[in-house]
């Protein structure tokens, strides 16, 4: 009996649940992460640039490359550890190495990722970060450590995974051009946990920094769609107090309405992508599961106060141009409508005008037909009366009484045949 038959993309599907594996990291330790954008083309469509990009860094190494068409790497890359994913819109950096320097954040952690390397990007940077990862310390050394590395205002503290670790980070950029992250982890907490929480860190980052261009675009359509939408109120002001004729109002109308149409294609990717990244980042802090450390705000409080806020700023002007579209589509349809009304008022007029003009021409033409009876009666008596003249004198009838007497006969004969000639053709 032959085996059962396999959908085609079974193990493709199953193996991809197991796809980007979490790195495994051990305390202390330091790791670099940096996002890259990617250019979206059809150029580049299967990542090629990217996997190259990589392969250059790996080379510098003498490490081993990635397989043909892949989208997730985790190898040795001299002293660090390398892991690099590719995602939909950017690809992602994370190199971690064991130990840490003397001073915290050292901008030569990064020298890892050659400046060299870099300016050679197949795209922009998103975000970079450099995470330091030591065994939990007093009380009073964290809070030291707190007061050097990151800005008060803006720190966001948080005890994670059931008090495995406590993370810190202030979401600013450094004078080294990188973002900051703490992380203060119990020795009894595995290596696994320890990888996956750097990971929930940088995906925190990265997603929050890519949702983020989502607001600098709302930004951007909010500017539009203000001008457009003072065109589309001043359009409907005039047509309703008969300042402009609908006839010029509807073309102009239309071309609001396919503006906001334009606007909203070129924007529904990223307003898209962002209510995605969105889910993302609040997923992500909820794997956390936060506790309050010190009385300082969690990282979700953070967002709550300084992200949220953002995002709501752009599904408001995503449903304002919905909503503006939505308008323009029903005023375009109201002064289609009132336009009809008016042609149909017109043609009702033209209808009576030329019923008015049919009146006239039936009363011309009963009059024409009235003295074409008269003439051409006339005509027929005189050539009757001479026909006759003859055979009157005999009978001892003058000329004036014989016309007379054949006059209404003849009148009423021209009548009848008239009539007859004007039903036949009517």
């Amino acid at each position: 009996m032959p085996p059962i038959e396999d959908h085609p993309q079974r193990y493709r599907l199953a193996n991809e649940l197991h796809a980007r594996p979490f790195p495994a990291m051990s305390v202390p330790c330091t790791v670099t992460y940096i996002a890259i954008e990617t250019a979206r083309n059809a150029a580049d469509r299967n990542g090629d640039a990217a996997r190259n990009h990589l392969t250059a860094l790996l080379d510098r190494h003498g490490a081993l490359h990635p397989q043909p068409g892949a989208i997730h790497y985790t190898g040795r890359m001299g002293r660090h550890r390398l892991k690099w994913e590719r995602h939909t819109e950017f690809v992602t950096f994370m190199a971690f190495v064991n130990g840490v320097r003397e001073r915290p954040f050292d901008p030569a952690d990064f020298e890892v990722f050659p400046n060299e390397w870099l300016a050679q990007t197949p795209g922009r940077r998103i975000t970079s970060a450099t995470i330091r990862l030591v065994p939990r310390p007093e009380r009073n050394v964290i809070e030291k450590a707190f007061a050097d590395w990151f800005v008060p205002e803006s720190l966001a503290v948080s005890s994670v995974l059931d008090g495995a670790a406590e993370i810190a980070g202030d979401f600013r950029i450094d004078p080294a051009g990188h973002l900051r992250f703490a992380v203060f982890a119990d020795p009894e907490t595995g290596r696994e946990r320890i990888g996956r929480l750097v990971q929930r860190l940088c995906e925190i980052e990265t997603y929050t920094s890519m949702s983020m261009q989502g607001l600098a675009k709302a930004r951007e359509v909010a500017e539009v769609i203000d001008g457009l939408d003072s065109r589309l109120m001043q359009l409907m002001s005039d047509v309703n107090e008969g300042a402009r004729p609908v006839e010029e109002t509807l073309p102009q109308l239309l071309g609001i309405a396919t503006e906001l149409e334009t606007i909203a294609a070129q924007s529904a990717f990223r307003f898209g992508a962002t209510g995605a990244y969105e889910a993302i980042v609040k997923n992500r802090i909820a794997v956390l599961r936060e506790n309050r450390c010190a009385g300082r705000q969690t990282f979700g409080e953070f967002m709550t106060r300084r992200y949220e806020p953002a995002m709501r700023t752009v599904t408001s002007v995503d449903m304002r141009l919905a909503t503006m579209a939505d308008r323009a589509m029903r005023a375009g349809q109201l002064l289609r409508t009132r336009v009809d009304v008016e042609r149909s008022a017109q043609n009702q007029q033209l209808l009576e005008s030329m019923n008015r003009r049919a009146d006239l021409q039936l009363r011309l033409q009963r009059t024409v037909e009235g003295l074409s009876v008269v003439a051409i009666s006339y005509y027929a008596v005189s050539l009757t009366s001479y026909l006759l003249a003859p055979i009157a004198e005999p009978a001892g009838m003058s000329k004036g009484i014989l016309s007379a007497v054949i006059t209404l006969p003849i009148v009423a004969v021209v009548w009848f045949f008239v009539r007859r000639i004007r039903r036949k053709f009517a």
